[in-house]
């Protein structure tokens, strides 16, 4: 094929090295990521004619206009470069987790003298134990209502000293065991949490044998209320360990995973066996896989969901073979510090019907994905055909922008744009505002300077457009078909006015929506459009105010928390902007700061162990 004279002279002086290659289009933005022990060669091969006979890498090859490399010293190099490229650039052409967010753990703080067990998406090298991913925060505190309940955990941030006067309401609830006021020692404590973290590892047995122990010497002892509540414990446990499926005693921990795909997206489960049980299973959505091989697109799963995974398991069942298998092995017990790792093919029956039984689910949840997702695309036509008739538009609203504004009496003012792209929520193209030139809370000046801003950046976008290295952020360099408004006519009039300036009341529509009555008003209109309350329009101009008022209220709420956190910092010696600016990224609020240990505190940059101290003793002096 033939190919530019830049990209030719790219390919020519490729090296012959090992190392990990990006592709990236017209407007510089990375659209694919590979690895290879022979970069030239690898490289080379997509423009080779029979690579054309691929429909998927034909069309990545059209889409190709510039190269970069970066050689490493080793085979494992390139494959954890490569992890952690897609990760960054999340490429259009690779296969990946279909969620771009990190997954949610549960994590236990053992550094802390009373372990605190929460909910995170960052795992970090901290001592402290995770366990997961789970693919919802709410699969997370599912569990977690679950063990509260066994094991009540401390949720508070206080400093357990156990000499404070009272309990919060949770230990009357049985939800907490009160350290705070000495019902439970620190050994007792920690015990319970080891308990706690077992059961998540599926270590049911260890668990009962030591609750049944301690129940029988509080009976001894006569501590007849401390023996009812272990019973209850072990209730609760017995519950959860029927509902497990039992596959061997002899069986090792091990992962099972199986693929489903169909019409360019696939599904992958994960079913969990630890100690012979099956306690517990996840799905992972995946994209990118048209026209690659079931083997491919494993091997790529493998490696970005063990990339997340706190753990990884001596064992992972796998439906085929797949493709770099040796070298994905090598990473793998690296990341078990070195044990063996086996990725193993169905090899008796009960593992022929592990596999087929985690297939099936793949499947299950991969049909029910693809209707969810054709429902919501009618769904968004219908609506998107609505608005085109009801308020009389050119075409249809494919991009709709929607602006509010967050204050709290003039304070820490915010605007929101959020953007819905053919009827669904874009959030990579959400943006927020923070107020400059209005004081006091005038919500008419505070829209009419976003939504002056905003276009200042369209504008800006289509003079730089033609210029060399010009990458446009496309929440401002793509053009609104429809603007709203979370308010009423006076809000409307003050944004009108900004649009005259640009001249773009021609090229697209401006509406408020006014809370009250769900009135809908258009520029130079006296009555609200006529929606009937069942309008599939309506409903989706509802949901579109609603996020941008959501997401105004997290803004505001944040840069005040900033502002609180920034004066709260100011007073204390040795802490100027430098130093408040480290400590408000790692730590985001003052009652965290608190709640920090000195050494944490002087883990955060530019902080010395002395400026911590200097920090703790301010803020206790607060209180």
């Amino acid at each position: 094929m033939n190919t530019s004279d830049h990209l030719q002279d790219i390919l020519d002086s490729i090296p012959a090295k090992t190392g990990c290659y990006l592709m990236k289009d017209s407007a510089g933005k990375v659209i694919y990521v590979g690895k290879a022990v022979n970069l030239r060669s690898r490289v080379r091969s997509y423009f080779h004619q029979s690579a054309q006979k691929n429909p998927k890498t034909a069309q990545l090859v059209r889409h190709i206009a510039d190269l970069d490399w970066i050689i490493v010293a080793s085979e494992l190099e390139a494959l954890i470069l490569e992890m952690n490229l897609i990760k960054e650039y999340r490429p259009r052409f690779n296969v990946r987790l279909k969620d771009d967010k990190r997954y949610p753990y549960i994590k236990i703080k053992w550094s802390d003298p009373f372990p605190r067990v929460s909910v995170t998406r960052q795992v970090e090298q901290d001592g402290s134990r995770y366990y997961g991913p789970y693919t919802s925060v709410w699969a997370v505190n599912q569990t977690l209502d679950v063990l509260r309940r066994i094991f009540p955990y401390l949720t508070c941030s206080r400093t357990i000293t156990g000499e404070d006067q009272r309990a919060c309401l949770y230990y009357d609830i049985g939800l907490c065991t009160a350290p705070c006021i000495g019902e439970i020692d620190r050994e007792e404590y920690r015990e319970m949490i080891h308990g706690l973290s077992d059961f998540l590892d599926g270590k049911t047995d260890p668990v009962v044998r030591k609750l049944e122990q301690r129940m029988r010497q509080a009976s001894d002892a006569l501590e007849f209320e401390k023996a009812a509540r272990i019973r209850d414990q072990l209730e609760a446990i017995h519950k959860i360990v029927e509902e497990q499926r039992i596959i061997s005693t002899e069986y090792a921990d091990s992962d099972v995973l199986a693929l489903a795909s169909a019409d360019g997206e696939a599904c992958v489960q994960v079913f969990f066996i630890r100690s012979g049980k099956l306690i517990g299973r996840e799905y992972f959505l995946i994209e990118g896989t048209e026209d690659t091989a079931d083997r491919d697109v494993l091997a790529e799963v493998i490696k970005q969901f063990y990339d997340q995974a706190p753990s990884v398991p001596p064992q992972i069942l796998l439906p085929r073979e797949i493709e770099e298998a040796r070298i994905i092995k090598k990473w793998l017990q690296g990341r078990r510090e070195d044990e063996k790792v086996e990725l193993l093919l169905p090899q008796d029956k009960e593992q022929q019907e592990l596999i087929a039984m985690a297939a099936e689910n793949a499947a299950a949840m991969l049909q029910a994905f693809q209707a969810q997702e054709q429902a919501d695309a009618d769904r968004s036509q219908e609506a998107l055909d609505d608005l085109h008739q009801r308020l009389d538009l050119e075409t249809l609203p494919h991009r709709l922008e929607c602006y509010d504004i967050s204050t709290i009496q003039g304070a820490a003012q915010v605007g929101s744009m959020v953007v819905f792209l053919d009827g669904r929520p874009e959030n990579s193209h959400y943006r927020q505002f923070n107020i400059r030139t209005v004081s006091g809370s005038d919500d008419y000046a505070s829209l009419a300077e976003v939504i002056r801003r905003r276009f200042r950046r369209l504008k800006l976008a289509g003079e730089t457009a033609d210029q060399p290295g010009a990458k446009p952020d496309p929440s401002f360099s793509d053009h609104p078909d429809l603007v709203l408004i979370d308010g009423g006519k006076g809000q409307l009039s003050a944004v009108v006015k900004v649009l005259e300036e640009f001249q773009l009341l021609d090229t697209l529509t401006a509406a408020s929506l006014a809370k009250r009555e769900e009135e809908v008003f258009l520029p130079g209109r006296a009555r609200p459009v006529d929606f009937p309350e069942d309008s599939p329009g309506l409903h989706l101009l509802q949901r579109a105010r609603d996020e941008a008022h959501r997401f105004a209220i997290t803004a505001h709420r944040k840069r005040r928390s900033r502002e609180g956190l920034k004066s709260s910092l100011e007073d204390i010696p040795g802490v100027g902007p430098a130093r408040r600016r480290e400590l408000l990224q790692k730590f985001h609020t003052v009652q965290n700061i608190r709640r920090a240990s000195l050494e944490e505190l002087s883990q955060t940059p530019k902080i010395s162990l002395k400026t911590a101290q200097s920090i703790k003793d301010h803020l206790e002096s607060e209180r």
